[in-house]
């Protein structure tokens, strides 16, 4: 029975020494993605394209609704006319026919509008994934580059959260953070104008 258990302390001492050795193996960095990928400058010059795609495609969609708006002005002032009992009843008829291709018309236009605003919807969303894709892809190189210079094993995302909303990178002391090191290498050959910040509204010199 004793050599039972000096045999299960035994082992069990030797798994906790095993456990401390890959564990002084394992190298652990963090990096705080979301922080990164907004500062980026690639996102944000992505950001401002599809910002400007964006409001092109409204301009297009307004002027799409402005030519409904006329084609709906016109079939109204038709149908009125078709009903105008004034008028011979060929002439009617000829009105109500006028009525009828203006109403049909009116519906394409309203067709195409639909189709418009579905396709721009779809564009817009390809467009962002792409730009999403193609910045997470770079942003994931240089972090595995700056994982193996450093001798890391492993990078955690510090700011990545769980179904529930609740933390997964529960404790850091920052030491092994690789954050700012990330950004500066990818913001290094940004165009000076991303990266410049806003210019602030000058003070009113009347206001106290």
């Amino acid at each position: 029975m004793k050599n039972s258990w000096k045999k299960l302390i035994l082992t069990f001492s030797l798994l906790v020494a095993l456990a401390g050795v890959a564990s002084a193996q394992t190298r652990i960095a963090s990096v705080d993605l979301s922080k990164v990928f907004t500062d980026y400058w690639k996102t944000k010059q992505a950001t401002l394209a599809l910002e400007e795609r964006k409001a092109d495609l409204i301009k297009e969609l307004e002027s799409l609704n402005e030519d409904k708006k006329k084609l709906l002005e016109q079939y109204q002032r038709l149908n009125a006319e078709a009903n105008d009992q004034a008028v011979s009843p060929e002439e009617r008829e000829k009105r109500k026919k006028a009525t009828e291709a203006k109403l049909r018309e009116l519906k394409d236009s309203d067709e195409s509008i639909k189709q418009f605003t579905a396709r721009s919807d779809t564009d817009l969303k390809s467009q962002f994934q792409r730009m999403r894709n193609n910045v997470l892809g770079e942003i994931k190189e240089t972090v595995n580059a700056k994982a193996k210079a450093g001798g890391y094993s492993l990078v955690l995302d510090s700011a990545a959260e769980t179904i529930n909303g609740t933390r997964v990178f529960l404790y850091s002391n920052g030491e092994n953070d690789l954050t700012t090191v990330v950004l500066e290498q990818l913001n290094a050959a940004a165009p000076a104008e991303i990266l410049k910040p806003a210019a602030k509204p000058a003070a009113n010199p009347e206001q106290k």
